[in-house]
């Protein structure tokens, strides 16, 4: 009877056990394989299924192709509470939000998406004459809930993080964007704590030369240096609270100041 008993328990524990160390994404792991496979076997036909019989004659395929490079990396800051909150955003189905990756306060990465895929993170945005971010870029969501200081373990895994891509798709310093410059009518992050200098000076980015001596010709048009960076200057008062945000590290100023004018022409000078 204590053999059974002892037995019994055993059994429990490694039940128990089993269910602790249990993968709570492994439900949502299946899901990614299945859509992944799903992708795979459309890309195998030949003639693909979406041809148009009445104009195609004959599929020829050629040996000459590849997957999509990404070109660009858009960082955001994910406005949730925790890193285990964003994992469950970006798993459930109905949210219709995604990233490649996400780094949580302790710097450790959860990688979510293969980077040649497309995932859903820029959402309606602009950049230069790209309407289309997502299909260009890779999404890196920050754990921090829009207001706080970004943990350095999170910075040092993101410099590690973004030398890696860099050198694997050749992507150009100034390609390294946040999702408020995409979309500045409705994002503001990565919030204004964000330590944009420290990326650029490693080489993700573009920063601004010292404004000592500088002097802003008369002619200068903010506006249209805004617009060869990159932004879209639809709504004029939303570029400039984002620049201040970025460059000044100035939250909620709608007016470009004289420091402003000298920092955007050092920057300007940059694209030309």
């Amino acid at each position: 009877m204590k053999s059974l008993r002892n037995t019994l328990f055993l059994s429990f524990l490694t039940l128990l056990l089993y269910n602790c160390n249990k993968n709570p994404y492994t439900a949502t792991n299946k899901d990614y394989k299945r859509q992944a496979k799903g992708y795979a076997k459309l890309l195998k036909q030949a003639p693909p299924n979406d041809s148009l019989p009445q104009i195609v004659s004959n599929w020829v395929g050629t040996t000459n192709f590849n997957m999509r490079k990404p070109n660009f990396v858009v960082i955001h800051h994910t406005a949730q509470n925790s890193c285990d909150q964003t994992l469950k955003t970006f798993t459930m189905p109905k949210t219709q939000v995604s990233a490649h990756y996400v780094i949580c306060k302790d710097g450790s990465v959860h990688h979510m998406l293969n980077d040649l895929l497309r995932a859903w993170h820029g959402g309606v945005a602009k950049w230069g004459n790209n309407t289309d971010i997502n299909s260009s870029s890779i999404g890196i969501e920050i754990d921090n809930n829009g207001v706080d200081s970004f943990a350095t373990a999170q910075i040092n895994t993101l410099l590690q993080l973004l030398a890696n891509l860099k050198k694997a798709y050749a992507i150009p310093a100034a390609n390294f964007i946040g999702h408020e410059d995409i979309a500045p009518t409705r994002k503001n992050d990565p919030n204004v704590t964000f330590p944009w200098k420290k990326l650029a000076d490693a080489g993700f980015g573009l920063w601004w030369s010292d404004t000592t001596g500088v002097t802003v010709p008369q002619t200068f048009d903010h506006l249209q240096a805004l617009r060869i960076i990159g932004y879209n200057i639809k709504d004029t008062t939303s570029v400039i609270q984002t620049f201040n945000r970025k460059y000044l590290q100035q939250e909620g100023q709608s007016r470009l100041s004289e420091d402003g004018r000298k920092i955007l022409y050092t920057l300007y000078r940059k694209y030309e």
